[in-house]
């Protein structure tokens, strides 16, 4: 018998609700095909016109030589860092301490790939040059995330990602981008896909995270590496027969939100203000550098959670329908903003906030 869960329940009965593009239902992918023409042949087994053209898309956007469609970037990115590894036959890479392959992917690279791990940096901050250049440990390549979700969205600045990537090819060292989120921190670095990822050997975007669309990766290399990719998601089953309901929806909202980046970033930022303005609330970073950052309360779990449940059904606005503890006196919940918080009217917002602060106010007075 599952459990209630409040705070999840008067989420999702509010009438705005503050992050993302919506709830992911089948209307995602019926949007898509109602716009398609149905006489469009599918793909097979990796080939045919509508996912080849596709990937000379991603490629262009991402200036790379060529590209390859993934189910997901779990398996592509595993696909990358072995590739790099047999290529210098050394089995060792490096990478941040949260980093997704290390937290969320039960070892996956070590026990089918045998990889070992270099761990990179504090896992509270992002990987420096320093970091980098004090490794005691030959490596074959080196995984960057951009931007560091575990930790906030956090990112290095530009100038450190040229030296990492300059120092790397004279050391004859690959460097692989995890760029699940690589469209979010455009308008931060101010520089185009194509300019960041002409830093990398490889790169990885995700086609839900920030777009919104079913399912799917981009892995983006020169000629040799996406060949060699090829083999691998072959080996790996990702050759399903056909994958056009994963493509076809990842090109619409890839055309759809791409170019909106900028306003979920401006928006974001200014969520953040409206956070930080409460009691016992910080955002992480306290800035935001993408449309994403972490919300934290220096409260224990479960008074925030009574109290949010009551601000969702007093403001009709969703903040969140999870916390995740970070101590016994403190909590944290994560932000990434999309196209619901445009529809919140202004004064909305405002009242939720006060609402909040004022609920938060009580909570704290000795």
């Amino acid at each position: 018998m599952n459990e209630k869960n409040p705070l999840k329940e008067t989420f999702e009965q509010t009438q705005f609700q503050l992050a993302g593009h919506g709830k992911r239902t089948v209307s995602i992918l019926k949007d898509v095909v109602d716009q398609v023409d149905e006489n469009i042949q599918s793909d097979h087994y990796g080939a045919g016109k509508v996912i080849d053209d596709f990937q000379v898309k991603m490629a262009e956007f991402l200036g790379k030589e060529t590209a390859i469609f993934f189910p997901s970037g779990t398996m592509a990115q595993q696909i990358a860092l072995r590739i790099w590894s047999d290529e210098k036959n050394l089995k060792k890479v490096a990478y941040h301490p949260l980093s997704h392959l290390e937290i969320h992917e039960e070892g996956g690279l070590k026990e089918l790939h045998h990889i070992e791990t270099v761990l990179l940096a504090d896992k509270n901050r992002v990987i420096e040059f320093e970091d980098v250049t004090g490794m005691n440990e030959e490596v074959a390549c080196i995984l960057l995330e951009l931007p560091q979700r575990e930790i906030g969205g956090q990112l290095p600045s530009y100038e450190t990602l040229e030296q990492i990537s300059e120092w790397s090819r004279d050391k004859g060292i690959k460097l692989h981008l995890d760029g699940a989120r690589l469209l979010e921190v455009l308008p931060y670095y101010q520089k185009s896909a194509a300019e960041i990822a002409s830093l990398f050997d490889s790169v990885y975007i995700s086609l839900y995270k920030g777009i919104g669309a079913i399912a799917g990766a981009i892995l983006a290399g020169d000629e040799k590496f996406i060949k060699q990719s090829k083999i691998w998601k072959r080996r790996h089953g990702g050759d399903l027969i056909s994958l056009y309901p994963y493509i076809l929806p990842a090109d619409y909202y890839f055309e759809k939100r791409s170019e909106k980046m900028a306003q979920y970033f401006e928006e974001a930022r200014e969520v953040a203000q409206y956070f930080n303005s409460c009691e016992a609330i910080s955002t992480l970073p306290l800035n935001p550098v993408s449309n994403m950052f972490h919300v934290y309360f220096s409260q224990p779990k479960e008074r925030i959670a009574t109290l949010l449940a009551e601000v969702h059904e007093e403001s009709g606005v969703g903040f969140s329908s999870y916390l995740t503890e970070k101590t016994e006196e403190s909590c944290y919940f994560e932000v990434s903003l999309g196209d619901l918080y445009a529809d919140i009217p202004k004064e909305k917002m405002a009242q939720a906030f006060r609402l909040l602060n004022e609920k938060l106010s009580s909570a704290i007075k000795p």
